[in-house]
């Protein structure tokens, strides 16, 4: 039986951008993805978020220019091998030690303007192009206000969870006490949040250390999306998560979801 978690960090998704106030959940918990906030996340990873019963937004950890925090891969409609990079310009007020819940945006209307703009030129003649656009409007009227980058790519992927019905709960790791130690401190936040298992993607793999969840009696399930040449999995950890919402719709993104859910 599923734990249940009261953590007075958590919130449920639902509004565009994190909730400064906290609002407690009691929803029932059995897996937990621990993960770093992606700027309109790639397949792979929003569809280990959806999986999910909480998503443990790694927030405490060194910010990484080379990484998805601030800018995500927008591939053509019609031809997902042609690439163009959206970003949002990040300050580092520490410099490179800065953590991610401290960067912060150095132009808050132009990223607003380049989020408004550039999806829509990718992905307008797309059938679900409307479903899309409602689901990314507040995202883009927000941003123009916001200061912090994390906050920022949390409301994408809290965006594009919401526009697939997901019902989990978020937590953000800077709320939680944590172990320093890389393997301690997952399966730390993963016991904080009552979950029982620890979704570890194919990256994860290959550093982590099984003993914390063994000593915790924590399992960890590998996470593996499909891979393929040519479907709604094309360049599913390269590319942001949009070009197969509006290749292929929402419904059918979701039923690909849930279909992880039971293999």
């Amino acid at each position: 039986m599923p734990s249940t978690v009261s953590v007075s960090a958590a919130t449920t998704a639902g509004s565009c951008l994190p909730d400064s106030a906290a609002r407690p959940s009691t929803r029932p918990v059995g897996s937990c993805a621990i993960h770093q906030p992606n700027f309109l996340p790639r397949l792979s990873t929003l569809a280990k978020l959806y999986t999910a019963d909480v998503w443990v937004v790694l927030d405490d950890v060194q910010f990484v220019r080379r990484d998805y925090q601030h800018r995500a891969r927008l591939a053509a409609l019609d031809d997902p091998q042609r690439e163009q990079w959206l970003s949002v310009e990040t300050h580092l007020p520490y410099g490179r030690a800065t953590l991610i819940r401290d960067a912060r945006l150095a132009d808050p209307r132009r990223s607003a303007r380049r989020l408004g703009q550039l999806p829509t030129q990718h992905y307008r003649a797309s059938p679900y192009w409307q479903l899309l656009h409602a689901s990314l409007e507040p995202v883009v009227r927000s941003l123009a206000e916001s200061v912090g980058t994390a906050a920022v790519a949390e409301a994408t992927t809290r965006a594009l969870l919401n526009l697939l019905g997901w019902r989990g709960t978020i937590v953000r790791s800077s709320d939680l006490a944590a172990s320093s130690d890389r393997s301690a401190r997952l399966a730390d936040l993963t016991t904080a949040v009552g979950a029982d298992t620890y979704l570890c993607g194919t990256g994860g793999l290959r550093y982590l250390d099984h003993r914390p969840f063994a000593e915790r009696q924590l399992n960890v399930h590998a996470f593996r999306p499909p891979t393929a040449a040519e479907d709604l999995w094309t360049g599913a950890a390269r590319i942001t998560a949009l070009w197969a919402l509006a290749a292929y719709g929402p419904s059918r993104v979701r039923a690909a979801f849930d279909g992880l859910r039971t293999a």
